[in-house]
């Protein structure tokens, strides 16, 4: 016979049941996917590798190739001296450019009052970028009233 405590055990995919507590534990936010929409040229490589570093962090990416990016880039309002090779969605947020997956990650974690994250033009050693060199670059903020700011160094 199969207990109430092993019945939520396998309900739950494995969480733990205390029930003397009358408390759960849930596995963590992480091990659920999220979606992300990414627009990029067809024959692109650094976009599709950039894809690759998004799914082995989590994500679940939905890619559409696109001949010309600018009416995406004009929709979702990025800044022209911010853009780069490829633009994404995600919840709210823009994704322009080579972001680190867990910078994208934290701006989801702490909803910041921004439009979305940049890695403008296509910097050496971002990912997708890998190479023989490593430059150092900023993940700019953006919001739509044109304010801009370093969210983080890399």
């Amino acid at each position: 016979m199969v207990t109430r405590r092993e019945w939520l055990r396998v309900a739950l995919g494995g969480a733990a049941a205390t029930m003397a507590t009358g408390m759960l534990t849930i596995p963590a936010f992480a091990a659920v996917p999220i979606a992300i929409t990414v627009y990029k040229s067809p024959t692109c490589g650094c976009c599709t590798k950039w894809i690759d570093h998004l799914r082995a962090s989590g994500f679940e990416v939905t890619a559409n190739d696109m001949d010309d990016l600018s009416e995406v880039k004009a929709t979702f309002g990025v800044p022209a001296e911010l853009e780069s090779c490829h633009t994404a969605t995600v919840g709210k947020y823009v994704v322009e450019g080579h972001v680190p997956a867990d910078l994208i990650q934290k701006m989801l974690k702490e909803q910041p009052a921004i439009a979305g994250l940049a890695v403008p033009g296509m910097p050496m050693g971002s990912p997708g970028m890998e190479g023989g060199r490593k430059d150092a670059y900023d993940v700019i903020a953006f919001d739509r009233k044109g304010t801009r700011s370093v969210y983080a160094k890399r």
